[in-house]
């Protein structure tokens, strides 16, 4: 019996890394198709959401099946909650991509109203921190999680950034670039949302390895 729960909680950790690489790529194709304005792309990340809708289904009906017959505690407990948590997180940031995707084919083939620089450096921030926290997850690396949560006021100045930019340097100037300026406003907050949701997994593992919840405490973490 103990041997069977132990193939059941590799299979969950195995099933949570495939919906983590699933998110990891929306947000990466989301991002490619608004550099690119490939609409086709923006419709392939929406239309692939329902398979990581179906996965996270599955992955919960799992855990919910390890807690029911094992009754685990201790490490075990936390290790299957702790997951339940993330496999939601990630469901969750994978709509976020939907999002973005949404505001590429909202803009259709109008043209950028300069280079994208700060946004694309807000897409690589979410995927590594989503990254690292799963990475976290997986390693049982509490160092590496703190990192995670340190790393989201990062993500609100470049998203402050982006917001000052566009606001005062387009849409005070000349209203009539409201259109083009909505969406990519939109998109820096979708961004900076998943920053959050990889924070929240990151604080998820700290309390796995700890048993210490730190959400809304993180200014412990900068004391050390």
């Amino acid at each position: 019996m103990e041997r069977h729960f132990d193939e059941d909680l590799k299979k969950l950790n195995s099933e949570l890394l495939k919906m983590a690489t699933l998110t990891e790529e929306s947000i990466l194709k989301s991002t490619e198709a608004l550099k690119n304005k490939d609409v086709k792309l923006a419709q392939n990340v929406i239309e692939k959401d329902k398979e990581i809708d179906r996965k996270e289904i599955e992955i919960e009906e799992s855990a919910i099946e390890l807690l029911a017959l094992h009754q685990p505690v201790a490490g075990d407990l936390r290790f299957i909650t702790t997951g339940m948590k993330i496999n939601a997180e990630l469901e969750r940031i994978a709509d976020l991509a939907v999002n973005v995707s949404q505001r590429v084919i909202e803009m259709g083939d109008q043209p950028h109203l300069k280079p994208l620089i700060d946004i694309p450096k807000l897409s690589d921030l979410a995927r590594k921190m989503v990254k690292e926290a799963i990475d976290a997850f997986v390693n049982h690396d509490e160092e590496r999680a703190k990192k995670v949560v340190l790393s989201d006021s990062e993500a609100d100045k470049l998203r402050n950034v982006i917001h000052k930019e566009l606001i005062n340097d387009y849409m005070v100037k000349d209203g009539s670039t409201a259109p083009r300026v909505v969406p990519l406003l939109l998109i820096s907050r979708h961004l900076e949302r998943i920053c959050d949701h990889a924070t929240y997994i990151a604080e998820d593992v700290i309390y796995m390895v700890q048993a210490k919840v730190i959400r809304h405490q993180r200014e412990t973490l900068k004391e050390k």
